[in-house]
């Protein structure tokens, strides 16, 4: 296992501490105007044919930050999903899905801050990938403290939803060591990719957002920022014309 040059940390370890983005100042992270909770809910399946071809697709891809505010339903919702991880073939004990993972460990969980979502309490969830289900774990509206998060960009507060996607290193490192960590970037970069081309496939607007604060949207999605932490934002919504 690889130290770092002083010593002290992992070097996979103190690279993801040193390359925070922090609030000036001592204030403490704010997790926003919500309750906690606890439940399930479950997704509607989603569409997995038809649609505009990719090529078509690929071509009119662009970042879209001006969105509405309009609600998202729970079937675009659930189609998001299945494009980003949803499970794709499950073969001798083993299920697939739409991004690639190196090693098939799947480091990155995703967790939604739901603003306008058809028949959704707005809330935070924890997105359960094999079951395809949501598992509720804040109730009430975070529209403003994650877009104070992502560095004061508004489109966060505007958007229907925000996916969260958190790394936990220690699903890969028992096969990758310190060399893990380029493969977690990557493994989100695969995932936020292909939540671009879904979106821009369904008519909505998306724009990943890379520059936020990490303790502060640790704080939101209730991880601790070390053994789970946020790597990737991508704001989803209903673009205005």
């Amino acid at each position: 296992m690889a130290s770092s040059p002083g010593g002290g940390l992992p070097i996979g370890d103190a690279y993801q501490q040193a390359t925070k983005y922090r609030r000036q100042g001592s204030g403490t992270p704010g997790r926003g105007d919500a309750q906690i909770v606890d439940g399930e809910h479950d997704l509607p399946v989603a569409v997995t044919e038809g649609g505009p071809g990719l090529w078509d697709v690929v071509g009119l891809r662009r970042s879209r930050r001006d969105f509405t505010g309009d609600p998202i339903t729970q079937e675009q919702l659930a189609q998001l999903l299945w494009a980003t991880q949803g499970i794709t073939r499950r073969s001798r004990g083993h299920a697939f899905r739409a991004s690639p993972s190196a090693g098939a460990c799947y480091p990155i969980d995703t967790y939604l801050v739901v603003n306008h979502v058809a028949g959704l309490p707005a809330g935070l969830y924890h997105v359960d990938v094999r079951a395809a289900t949501l598992r509720a774990r804040r109730e009430g509206d975070l529209r403003e403290a994650i877009a104070a998060a992502a560095l004061d960009q508004h489109m966060a507060a505007a958007a229907s939803v925000v996916f969260c996607w958190t790394a936990i290193p220690a699903r890969s490192k028992p096969r990758y060591h310190e060399r893990a960590y380029r493969y977690i970037y990557l493994d989100a970069g695969h995932i936020g990719q292909n939540l671009h081309l879904a979106a821009t496939a369904m008519g909505l607007g998306c724009c990943a957002i890379g520059a936020f604060l990490d303790d502060e949207v640790n704080a939101i999605l209730g991880v601790d920022g070390q053994q789970e932490t946020a790597v990737y934002l991508s704001a989803i919504g209903v673009p205005r014309a």
